[in-house]
């Protein structure tokens, strides 16, 4: 004990007598009067830090970085000691530091994190949509957990993703695929993709991560949304003609398709093509920049045809509506004015398309590309140097997947017992129906009311 309280006399000055007892966690300067043990130094004096030390007689105390018994080897000490102690730690030797440790000391280092775009696609076949949901098979727990898994993200952001400022641009219900979905999120400059796919089912693949602005947000951010809904041509069978998969598709019925998708170019009320939305909240007016249809294709012995429409944003089953009533039209269930009517405040029963064809094709981010993708720092989100990337995709993934599942639960075979389902009439008892009472005894619709849980109405 002698020798400790020699050394601190010698570093700092005058030692109390009491000093083990009064002075335990104190922090001292070189030169400070020690008499009275309330006394504390200037902060901007040389600080020593005495705390609990091995010493056996009175287990006294270390001065840090250096210890008691390494002072105590110095000979002539001056009387003020330039002890550094601000600037670094000790130097260790690493061969010495346990696994663990070495492991403890870089999970507590701090990660340098960039604000990101990353970019995903995914078949949501048996998942249930987009958004986590605890307790539920969801795209997002996968992808959240794969991060994890790689080291990324810490526990705190896994079950909290707002730590990691986490946002998707475009949520997608039960069964909806994805080509391009984007989220935007913190993670490491040094985050790869391979690190996170080897984490990830086959069936969701991230294709590249892009540095962006720290306030980007994925949703906010995104200027429209590309969706096409893939279903097979046998659905636009004349009523006149018997329902068959070896149907073709005739340059006069894909007219009458194309024609009727027009009409809903524009901004419009769609209150109708959506479930709790009142006619006069205007979060019901959408614009639809687009909505077309492409040329027929065969895959397997069923011929398809893909129905692509790009808007603003939509409400939860607005598209899926969008094609029912189109079918119904080309099928001759209702008039094209049945699509002008649902835009009144009129309520109409409008028929729900099986979500198994609808595909989340691309997020579009114009005005972010034509202010900060030519800087010569952030990159611009257009992606199409993953064109290919995607296109194999989808012909592994998402198409097999649409075909085996029309093959096997016929999504849009016959229900002769819902054909007063499937026409559109008005919500009203009251009213009469818009389509005519004595359509043909098969419906190619199918009615889909249930509404999956959990998912916003925004996609």
């Amino acid at each position: 004990m002698d020798a400790c309280l020699r050394t601190l006399q010698q570093i700092v000055g005058k030692v109390p007598p009491d000093f083990c007892a009064g002075m335990r966690g104190s922090i001292l300067g070189p030169g400070t009067d020690l008499s009275d043990c309330q006394t504390l130094p200037s902060p901007l004096t040389r600080r020593v830090l005495i705390t609990t030390c091995e010493c056996e007689e009175c287990q006294a105390f270390t001065i840090r970085p250096s210890s008691f018994r390494a002072m105590s080897e110095i000979t002539a000490l001056d009387p003020v000691v330039n002890v550094d102690i601000d600037k670094k730690r000790p130097l260790v030797d690493e061969s010495q530091i346990g696994e663990e440790a070495k492991r403890t000391r870089v999970e507590i280092e701090r990660v340098k994190k960039r604000k990101v775009a990353m970019l995903l696609c995914y078949s949501g076949q048996g998942y249930l949509g987009m958004q986590r949901n605890p307790g539920m098979q969801t795209i997002e727990e996968e992808l959240i957990n794969s991060m994890l898994k790689a080291d990324l993200i810490s526990e705190e952001a896994f079950t909290t993703p707002q730590q990691m400022q986490f946002q998707r641009a475009a949520r997608t219900d039960k069964g909806v695929s994805a080509a391009r979905q984007v989220v935007s999120l913190k993670l490491p400059e040094k985050a790869k993709v391979e690190e996170i796919n080897e984490h990830l089912p086959e069936q969701i693949r991230v294709l590249g991560i892009k540095r962006t602005t720290k306030g980007f947000n994925s949703k906010s951010s995104c200027d429209a949304r590309t969706y096409s809904y893939m279903l097979p041509t046998f659905s636009f069978t004349p009523p006149e003609q018997e329902i068959s998969e070896a149907f073709r598709v005739t340059p006069e019925i894909l007219e009458e398709v194309r024609t009727t998708l027009k009409i809903f170019e524009g901004t419009h009320n769609f209150h109708n093509f959506t479930s709790r939305k009142k006619p006069l909240d205007p979060s019901a007016n959408r614009y639809i920049m687009s909505f077309c249809c492409e040329e027929p294709f065969l895959c397997g012995d069923i011929e398809f045809v893909v129905l692509k429409v790009k808007g603003q944003s939509f409400m939860l089953h607005q598209i899926r509506k969008m094609v029912g009533v189109v079918i119904a039209v080309v099928r001759g269930l209702t008039t094209k004015e049945t699509i002008i009517r649902a835009w009144n405040t009129d309520r109409l029963d409008i028929p729900v398309a099986p979500g198994l064809g609808l595909v989340l094709e691309e997020v579009h981010y114009d005005r972010y590309n034509q202010k900060f993708g030519q800087d010569g720092i952030h990159e611009v989100l257009s992606w199409q140097e993953f064109d290919k990337d995607v296109k194999d995709f989808k012909e592994k993934f998402i198409h097999p997947s649409i075909l085996e599942t029309e093959i096997q639960e016929k999504s849009y075979d016959i229900r002769e017992q819902h054909l007063h389902q499937n026409s559109i009439q008005s919500a009203d008892a009251d009213t009469t129906a818009l389509c005519n009472s004595t359509a043909p005894d098969s419906a190619i619709l199918c009615i889909d009311q249930v509404t999956e849980s959990g998912h916003s109405p925004e996609l």
